[in-house]
């Protein structure tokens, strides 16, 4: 692996399905080669799947160095804990539920200093709520919109805005989503739909604001 490897990053608003080919077979024997302490094979596993992780840690995070921070960790914990790796699963949801729970780490670290800073200056957090039902994704068109867009989606909690992410705009399946956040996929399903109201609920005032 080389830490200092950059990619161009991902724009938000790009719809872009996941486009890594999963071949069973192939991510199988390089697990079980690492397994067997081949590290070469597991490089081979961090060259084919770095890009799948890197994009979807840019986009939870926005930002290049800690969506290479997240990769590099996501990556070295896949390493060490391959012996907890179960066939039924992808590496490849296996590894994002890893990167998730980092951003969420990091996200969750970002909301505790600034409820410090904020309560040092007698500030207050505003909490998302939850509004009504519709998927503002796809309504939003021009790129000042999108900017809008990006602005609403970076503003929200961590879980809403993965949720997004996957569903909307890297337009995994609810299965694939269920995998990776461990739950059933009439859970995931649920997520969604919380995340879409709670993005709707954030960018009605966005919007509001454009237009005057």
């Amino acid at each position: 692996m080389k830490p200092d490897d950059r990619e161009e990053p991902m724009e938000l608003t790009a719809v872009t399905p996941a486009t890594t080919t999963w071949l069973p077979e192939r991510d199988e024997s390089l697990i079980a080669a690492a397994r067997d302490g081949d590290y070469s094979a597991f490089e081979r596993l961090y060259e084919l799947h770095r890009s799948t992780v890197y994009r979807f840690a840019y986009q939870m995070t926005q930002s290049q160095d800690e969506a290479e921070d997240v990769t590099q960790e996501a990556f070295v914990r896949a390493f060490q804990n391959l012996h907890r790796f179960r066939k039924e699963a992808r590496f490849t949801t296996w590894i994002l539920r890893i990167t998730t729970n980092l951003c969420t780490d990091k996200a969750r670290m970002r909301v505790r200093r600034k409820a410090l800073e904020e309560q040092e200056a007698d500030g207050a957090l505003e909490w998302m709520t939850v509004g009504a039902t519709i998927n503002p994704v796809d309504e939003l068109e021009t790129d000042r919109r999108a900017a809008i867009v990006r602005k609403a989606v970076q503003g929200l909690p961590a879980h809403h805005r993965s949720i997004l992410i996957m569903r909307d705009f890297e337009e995994r399946e609810y299965s694939e989503i269920a995998s990776i956040l461990n739950c059933t996929i009439g859970g995931a399903k649920l997520r969604v739909l919380r995340a879409r109201r709670a993005l709707r609920d954030r960018l009605e005032p966005l919007l509001n604001e454009a237009n005057e």
